[in-house]
């Protein structure tokens, strides 16, 4: 396969936005509950999703190997989030009385969540409602309702949509909030969405030993509120000191970067959102339950432009991996974190040379976030 170029401008003609702690690797954590990998393998159409091997960009990046956990295509739905979608609301209904009528699952999302919801609602026989934030592309829209679900439109960000549905899920006792943001006083649910996440984890540990890597030097998570990079952290992070860890760094775009501003902070900050093709992580605000976990845990983060996101995704389409701009961020923020100016203390920071094995979590197909060529500059 020939090698995939990117432009060799894009991550040193600006100043990298970057965070780095020494420390992390050496925090640990509880594990996950062992419980969600079999609840997922009896769902209808369960099967792991692909780790496919990129040696163009092992090159490129200087590295021994590239994974990508493709989720292009996961339980029927174009990305990750039916897995945390499906195991929250499992746990939701476990407590629910016996005999009981339908409940009406109520989330605010940009797109993925929201539609993962709905999905698992109908197979649960359920109810949902969602709220959509402005800038979510109306294909995603209009697969949401598809899926059966009451849209909700918010002419406003995310974070406005997300107050819109806690407020909606408090008007009645048949109403429940299934959100994957976590705040004071509404942890237990996201907790259980980023339980779910744990297959995913869970499957790439065994593709990597199929592949003979027993475990990997850095793994890449696109971040949003961090619920997903809470759920690298806790995997990686419950080993214990003892064996290897894995570095790990965020990527978000550069208008929205909510978890890297944070760190860089040291407390949890808001920030306002811009216009983002990256609409799946186009959030102003860290889940209060993912915060500790970032803060702790992850060795690095650094925030990427529509433009790379777009490139990236190009260089991923070459290679056979259907990749949106959500997950083509992880390759993005590996080449501007790799590559480029300044590049030597990056991967100093991240301890990542020559015989790496780097794994890049693509967490949407092109088919999630619709866009187009003239959107993503």
């Amino acid at each position: 396969m020939s090698k995939t170029s990117f432009p060799s401008g894009s991550p040193a003609a600006r100043r990298l936005p970057w965070y780095a702690r020494s420390a992390a690797g050496a925090w640990t954590c509880a594990p996950p509950s062992a419980d969600v990998r079999d609840f997922h393998a009896g769902l209808p159409g369960y099967a792991p999703t692909a780790l496919t091997e990129l040696p163009f960009l092992a090159r490129e990046l200087g590295v021994g190997r590239v994974f990508v956990k493709d989720e292009s295509a996961r339980l029927g739905l174009p990305a990750f989030k039916a897995l945390g979608a499906s195991w929250a609301i499992h746990r939701v209904l476990a407590r629910r009385p016996a005999g009981g009528g339908p409940v009406r699952l109520v989330t605010a999302t940009d797109g993925n969540h929201g539609r993962a919801v709905a999905r698992m609602a109908r197979l649960f026989g359920q109810r949902a409602q969602v709220f959509v934030p402005r800038g979510v592309h109306p294909a995603a829209v209009t697969a949401i309702e598809d899926e059966g679900a009451d849209v909700v439109l918010v002419p406003g960000p995310y974070d406005e949509a997300v107050r819109r549905a806690a407020d909606a899920a408090a008007g009645g006792p048949d109403s429940v909030l299934v959100q994957d943001t976590a705040w004071p006083g509404y942890e237990r649910i996201p907790g259980w969405i980023v339980e779910g996440y744990s297959t995913l984890f869970a499957e790439t540990d065994e593709q990597l030993r199929a592949a003979g890597v027993e475990a990997p030097g850095l793994v890449v998570v696109p971040a949003g509120v961090g619920s997903l990079a809470q759920a690298a952290v806790a995997h990686y992070r419950s080993r214990g000191p003892e064996s290897a860890p894995a570095a790990l760094m965020t990527v978000e775009p550069d208008t929205a970067a909510c978890v890297l501003a944070s760190l860089a902070r040291g407390e949890p900050v808001s920030v306002p959102t811009g216009a983002t093709t990256m609409a799946g992580l186009n959030c102003g605000t860290v889940s209060s339950l993912a915060w500790p976990y970032l803060r702790q845990g992850l060795d690095a983060a650094v925030a990427v432009t529509d433009a790379e996101s777009a490139d990236a995704a190009r260089g991923l389409a070459a290679a056979g991996v259907s990749s949106g701009p959500c997950g083509a961020a992880s390759s993005a923020g590996a080449r501007a974190a790799l590559t480029g100016d300044g590049a030597a203390v990056r991967r100093r920071a991240l301890d990542v040379g020559p015989a790496s094995a780097v794994v890049l979590l693509s967490t949407e197909g092109t088919a999630a976030n619709p866009h187009t060529e003239e959107g993503s500059r």
